[in-house]
């Protein structure tokens, strides 16, 4: 690059300083806040020129610049420049730097620019991008995902009402590829099912998911230390990733989302605005052939597409995908075990080794199965039952005697039933009878101890009898009359037999039994 030109006002000054004053380059240099090589030139030049000191009288800057400049001077080579828009793309394949493409630059072109101009002029040829695409991503690295603001339309066929979906939006950082889907709602079941179809387009998984702070997804907003909602990280597990989600507030840091959002808008949303869709799946089908068009549009400033680059770049580098695909499972708060030895999991009870009653587990549960984790060891693993108030016991979790572990026995719960009363002793004999295993029963019959604890045994006996007499017997039940306070009202006296009466309009059963006789 050419040395910028010095004022002449400071050509003078380093002449005056050098001639008259007899100063060195170094001195000169010093002063006036300039380069040794500045001075040097500058007084090389006047020699050429044949100036001394002072200068001709008269002499204008113009005429000073003249001689210190003459235009027959040969200009500087041009030296090859660098196709940056290519040392761009090398620079996010893994272990590419600066220095090796400088190296790689003056084995082809020998006169080409030293080590600190190669930089310079890549970062300035890297300024005049858009700002949000001076993100150095390296290949296979990481991978950017959210939902778009605007909403593509899905019209019922039989009401013909028109409902909002959701368009969620994935780009892979070095290439820009994108992928887009829409679905019913922003709810972890959702996202994670996109998630699921977005790898599986991609054919691989990048290490890092770079997500916004979606509420279902991202439990814990934090600058420093986010918390992923548990069934999304393992879903990172289940793919090899890590999710490291955006800060609050802070778009530049899933730029390529969000420019991958717009486009999206505005070569897909835009082109279906006046088609009408009565499914999810045709919705889907026309987004899937207007997003292969996109990703195969060359972009202007790169000058390929982002299907080229992901064969070349992405795809290489990418996690393989796992031999089975993931399946949603959601996960409970501790749990703790109760003495029947069964946790309840969505309004169903599952049991678990008798020698946890009383200790803390967590349950995953997925469409099919249900499985239950003591300190993150898994103890047990059922089959999820529908339905609600169900019971599934494994035989390996019981003990082999009702007695050997458990403090609660169905006698023990009897002896104590009859010790409140005879109603009482009758309900909690109708309740463990109701289930398979006696001890699927102890839940209920916990509870009326505990109601007799806070009530009083007059007041759980008059309950429970009350209960009997409604044909109910059931926990709730009883909770529900000394809640209600119905306990204190006195049972109906039962009805008596109906007596036909004494009429002489009215035959009884004599007179029919005369009538036979005679006939």
């Amino acid at each position: 690059m050419a040395r910028k030109r010095l004022p002449m006002r400071q050509l003078r000054e380093i002449l005056r300083l050098r001639w008259s004053c007899g100063l060195s380059q170094r001195a000169i240099a010093r002063s006036l806040g300039i380069s040794v090589g500045s001075v040097s030139a500058c007084v090389a030049r006047a020699e050429r020129a044949g100036l001394a000191w002072p200068l001709p009288e008269g002499l204008g800057d113009e005429e000073l610049g003249r001689l210190l400049h003459p235009r027959g001077e040969a200009s500087p080579v041009p030296r090859p420049q660098p196709d940056w828009a290519a040392v761009h793309q090398e620079l996010k394949r893994p272990g590419v730097t600066l220095q090796l493409l400088w190296l790689e630059h003056l084995e082809a072109h020998p006169d080409g620019y030293r080590h600190s101009q190669f930089c310079e002029r890549y970062r300035r040829w890297a300024r005049t991008l858009n700002p949000t695409m001076r993100q150095r991503h390296r290949a296979g690295e990481k991978t950017f995902v959210d939902f778009s603001g605007k909403k593509p339309e899905v019209v019922d066929p039989r009401t013909g009402e028109v409902r909002e979906v959701e368009l969620f939006v994935g780009v892979l950082g070095a290439s820009s590829y994108v992928y887009a889907e829409a679905c019913e709602t922003q709810e972890l079941i959702d996202w994670v099912a996109a998630h699921v179809r977005m790898l599986d387009y991609f054919g691989g998984s990048s290490r890092i998911w770079i997500p916004d702070n979606l509420k279902d997804a991202i439990t814990r907003p934090c600058r420093y230390e986010a918390t992923a909602h548990r069934t999304y990280e393992e879903l990172a597990q289940h793919y090899g990733a890590v999710v490291i989600p955006a800060r609050v507030r802070k778009p530049r840091d899933k730029a390529k989302v969000e420019a991958a959002v717009l486009l999206v808008q505005r070569w897909i949303l835009a082109r279906l605005r006046n088609r009408t869709f009565f499914s999810l799946a045709e919705l889907n089908q026309a987004i899937r052939e207007l997003l292969a068009e996109l990703n195969r549009r060359p972009m202007k400033v790169l000058g390929v597409s982002r299907r080229t680059l992901f064969e070349e770049l992405d795809r290489p580098a990418l996690l393989p995908l796992p031999a089975t695909r993931y399946e949603m499972a959601s996960w409970t708060r501790p749990l703790k075990v109760s003495i029947d030895y069964h946790v309840e999991v969505e309004k169903n009870y599952y049991s678990v080794p008798y020698t946890l009653i009383h200790q803390t587990v967590e349950a995953r549960f997925t469409a099919a199965t249900v499985e239950l984790f003591h300190q993150s060891r898994r103890i047990a693993s059922h089959a999820r039952l529908s339905g609600r108030g169900r019971h599934s016991t494994l035989p390996e979790h019981m003990p082999a005697s009702h007695r050997a572990h458990a403090e609660w026995t169905p006698s023990r719960i009897l002896r104590w039933a009859a010790q409140t009363g005879p109603f009482a002793r009758a309900l909690a004999d109708q309740i463990l009878e109701e289930h398979r295993h006696p001890e699927q029963g102890f839940r209920s019959c916990l509870g009326l101890i505990r109601l007799g604890q806070t009530h009083g045994a007059d007041r759980l006996e008059a309950a429970c009898q009350r209960a009997l007499a409604l044909a109910s017997p059931r926990y709730q039940t009883v909770k529900n009359i000394l809640a209600t306070r119905h306990d204190r009202v006195p049972l109906p006296d039962p009805e008596p037999a109906a007596v036909l009466p004494v009429h002489e309009n009215v035959r009884g059963a004599t007179f029919y039994a005369q009538e036979e006789i005679e006939c």
